[in-house]
């Protein structure tokens, strides 16, 4: 059993669902976000945005790779960051884009 954290912008909620669903499916512990901010239009304040980067920040440290999920290409600045961590902290990382080239974002 692999721990994998999912990555990427929460305007791509429909990638967030059906990955942490194939990926536990094939019994992986499986790491998402706490909810889609972007794609349900929710606010935050900047304090409450630095708590989920680093609550993010410690699932990637607990977990053995990293699920990038950068539909049509798209990796935004903060996914860069968690790349950014996950390299430093050797972690495995995985792309959609390279794994399922023609897979999009059903409406």
């Amino acid at each position: 059993m692999k721990r994998i954290t999912l990555c990427g912008s929460t305007k791509f909620k429909k990638a967030f669902e059906e990955w942490n669903k194939r990926l536990t499916l094939r019994g992986n512990l499986v790491y998402s976000v706490a909810f889609f901010g972007h794609a349900d239009g929710l606010a935050i304040t900047d304090e409450e945005k630095a708590m989920l980067d680093l609550v993010h920040l410690k699932k990637i440290d607990h977990s053995d790779e990293i699920f990038v999920l950068d539909v049509n290409g798209y990796i935004g600045e903060s996914t860069r960051n968690v790349i950014d961590h996950a390299v430093k902290s050797g972690k495995n990382i995985r792309y959609l884009s390279k794994e399922c080239p023609d897979w999009k974002e059903s409406a």
